[in-house]
């Protein structure tokens, strides 16, 4: 029991922890019944508008080449610090590692009719949605695919 400043005392029915424990256990037991059952909650992309297959290799000078894989081109060499960028392939790169995979294996760009940007791994299963971290990131990644085709999407 404690005491207000008014010397008065305040007293917490007993009902209300247990309540609120058996609510917050309660949900623990929903989720993870879910979550073992296959149960997956992200949303699937709208349908596909266009996709691209690109390599990303580093550079003598520290810099980043983009390489299409249909053409064998370099599209671009990101130079300077790059964070967005550095910090997807290094997320890419992690998972690639840990399943012992080399970088020759392609990544897919692709953007769908809902406005979402994806970047995939499909040696790994790994998709990071780029849209998520904001149109000025997503851009980054955006000037690999035909202007035309992201021109058209609806903006979400």
């Amino acid at each position: 029991m404690s005491t207000t400043l008014s010397g008065k005392a305040h007293v917490i029915p007993r009902w209300v922890p247990i309540v609120a424990g058996v609510g917050l256990l309660t949900l623990l037991v929903v989720v993870a019944s879910l979550r073992l059952s296959g149960w997956n909650p992200s949303v699937a992309p709208g349908s596909l508008i266009v996709e691209r297959q690109l390599r990303f290799a580093d550079t003598a000078d520290g810099g980043v080449a983009v390489i299409d894989v249909a053409s064998g081109d370099t599209v671009t060499v990101m130079r300077g610090e790059q964070g967005f960028l550095r910090g997807v392939l290094r997320g890419l790169a992690r998972d690639r590692r840990m399943n012992a995979v080399g970088a020759e294996p392609p990544y897919v760009l692709s953007l769908h009719n809902d406005g979402r940007l994806v970047i995939s791994d499909p040696v790994t299963g790994q998709r990071i949605d780029l849209a998520s971290f904001g149109p000025d990131n997503a851009a980054v990644f955006a000037r690999w695919l035909p202007a035309s085709a992201v021109l058209g999407v609806k903006k979400s």
